[in-house]
């Protein structure tokens, strides 16, 4: 996978989804889902790459070398 992701993205998404898989742990059981969204931008952030953003053609990472 061709990275896509910025530093300021990749912080931004880490901090979301450190707050969300909080949000998880103290959430009702009926919305603790929405914390599963936690993993998912804690992954995109630690690979350094997002399909959705592969997809739509963004790219914040700048111009590669």
């Amino acid at each position: 996978m061709k990275a896509n992701i910025g530093n300021v993205d990749r912080v931004v998404r880490i901090l979301a989804g450190l707050g969300l898989v909080a949000f998880m742990t103290l959430a009702p059981a009926n919305v603790r889902w929405w914390g599963l969204l936690g993993f998912v931008l804690l992954l995109t952030a630690f690979v350094g790459s997002c399909p959705l953003y592969s997809l739509a053609g963004f790219n914040t990472r700048g111009k590669q070398r």
